[in-house]
């Protein structure tokens, strides 16, 4: 049968072509005995409940919870039955096309989360960030909402309003955003140099439709960077075979992209192993990947297979770890069953899988974790995710920063759309007269006075840890409404400490040989140790 193998969202798709039962049957599968005597005795206990039950459910009623009760004994994160509207969402939502605000969310830590904020959204545009927890949607609580609840409410016609607010970390209330929709399409690969053009940055949001031609087609664009960067961090993954596509450009053929393990019909765990194809691209460029807790799915898969080749140092905190196989069967009435069928494994053999409690929390681990060995000797961490061979922190925000943000949402002062309008006034006058440089802090004086005069306190915007924050907050969205993305990036790395390290790797290493030897005599490192 053909099959769409996918991940993403932090869930892997493998679209089977429905067989009729006796055809499934007739392939080897393994049919459920109708007959047996659990099966008739469920049968009977519905039948009664039907009938005799205070609450008089009807039928149809009664079948959703059983089923939602058998989905929930499975004790499975990623198990669910779609309908047809949701399964339709739940597709395109990887395309890069769709009519909402330009944010993609799972629920962990049984909230609502957003998993990536897509650039030049709607979203994007008033300051939402990855983990942001959606918590109130139009006037409705929405903490206890699963997945459908917040899509269906979030997303509406383009032009529409939709009213949220989300709670982040640090802060102590949830901030208010109004985001207008907009028929969103997103490209997965950002490209910019770094450092006077010799150094390549790709950030790459979501393993996308796509995203293998647009990182070929960068670089070839980049092909006389020294060292190129690739930013995974916040990406939630995507489609396998485009995983498996762009580590087949950096990878040389032969070499091992992906191997897994999955039940097959007739219960037998089918074993299948990737390997690269195509002639290997930049050999003697030094590759660094950049990971945190919100890179998932697809994009582990990248980072896996690029550090045990030792074809990449990963720089950052340990990734996600959602590496189980999904399988997303027919069901009548336009129904689709997901759950979870088998495992992904790295080249070496690590399972990027870290269990994770029905709500999506981390399961308590072991102390011990294991380790396997590269070909250059190099030892990386087994245990779930893929751990990075630098770990460096992105540093928590300030209490002056973390008050600023707090009072604004106090006041009910939208700090970030005025942040987004201000800077992008600002780019408009710069792409006028043609000079786009870095503004000085006095250039955001007048945004700092608006606040003020929208309600804010003149103390807690004018601390100078505070407006240090809010200017620089105001310079990066400035420059990327100017499209000078080079000179963003230096200005980020300033309060970025795991892309200042990924740069000052870059700058020193004129081999993938210099650059590992780089990182094995720093050791093992953490941002604030």
């Amino acid at each position: 049968m053909p099959r769409i193998l996918r991940t993403g969202s932090f869930i892997a798709l493998l679209i089977t072509t429905a067989l009729p039962l006796a055809a499934q049957t007739r392939a080897g599968s393994r049919a459920v005995d109708t007959d047996s005597d659990g099966a008739q005795v469920f049968l009977h206990a519905l039948s009664r409940i039907s009938l005799h039950h205070a609450s008089a459910l009807e039928d149809s009623a009664l079948w959703e919870k059983a089923i939602d009760g058998l989905i929930e004994q499975l004790d499975d994160p990623y198990a669910t039955v779609f309908t047809p509207d949701e399964f339709g969402q739940f597709t395109e939502t990887n395309t890069g096309n769709y009519a909402g605000i330009g944010v993609q969310i799972s629920r962990l830590g049984s909230r609502v989360t957003v998993t990536a904020v897509f650039r030049d959204t709607p979203a994007d545009g008033v300051g939402m960030l990855v983990g942001d927890r959606i918590v109130w949607v139009e006037g409705h609580d929405a903490r206890e909402w699963s997945i459908d609840q917040a899509r269906d409410s979030i997303r509406g016609e383009p032009g529409s309003v939709v009213n949220i607010r989300v709670a982040r970390d640090g802060f102590a209330e949830p901030i208010p955003l109004s985001i207008v929709r907009d028929n969103v399409h997103v490209s997965a690969v950002a490209s910019a140099w770094a450092e006077q053009g010799i150094i390549a940055h790709f950030r790459i949001d979501r393993i996308a439709r796509g995203v293998a031609d647009e990182l070929n087609e960068a670089l070839l664009e980049y092909a006389g960077a020294r060292a190129v960067i690739i930013d995974l961090r916040g990406n939630p993954g995507g489609y396998l075979d485009e995983s498996l596509r762009v580590v087949d450009l950096l990878l040389a053929p032969g070499q091992a992209l992906l191997s897994a393990d999955t039940r097959g019909p007739g219960g037998e765990v089918d074993e299948q192993t990737w390997r690269a194809r195509s002639p290997e691209r930049l050999s003697e460029t030094p590759i660094i990947v950049l990971v945190d807790g919100f890179t998932a799915s697809a994009a582990e898969i990248i980072s896996g297979a690029l550090q045990d080749h030792d074809r990449a140092v990963v720089i950052g905190d340990r990734t996600f770890g959602k590496g189980v196989v999904q399988t997303v069967y027919p069901l009548p009435a336009g129904r689709q069953l997901r759950i979870t069928t088998g495992s992904w494994y790295t080249p070496l053999g690590r399972s990027l899988h870290r269990a994770r409690n029905r709500d999506g929390t981390p399961r308590p681990e072991d102390a011990e974790t294991g380790w396997v060995e590269t070909a250059a000797g190099r030892r990386l961490q087994t245990g779930g995710g893929v751990f990075p061979d630098v770990a460096v922190s992105q540093e928590p925000p300030r209490p002056e920063e973390l008050a600023l943000m707090n009072h604004a949402a106090e006041a009910g002062v939208p700090i970030g759309v005025m942040v987004q309008e201000y800077s992008l006034e600002l780019a408009k006058e710069a792409l006028r007269s043609g000079s786009i440089a870095r503004l000085p802090p006095s250039a955001f004086d007048a945004l700092a006075q608006d606040l003020v005069e929208a309600g804010m306190d003149a103390e807690i915007v004018g601390d100078p840890v505070a407006r240090a924050y809010l200017d620089q907050w105001a310079q990066l969205r400035y420059l990327y409404r100017a499209d000078a993305r080079a000179l963003g990036i230096e200005v980020a790395a300033e309060e970025d400490p795991v892309l200042a390290e990924a740069l000052r790797l870059a700058r020193a290493a004129r081999t993938p040989g210099e650059l590992f030897a780089l990182v094995d005599q720093a050791g093992p490192r953490r941002s604030g140790s």
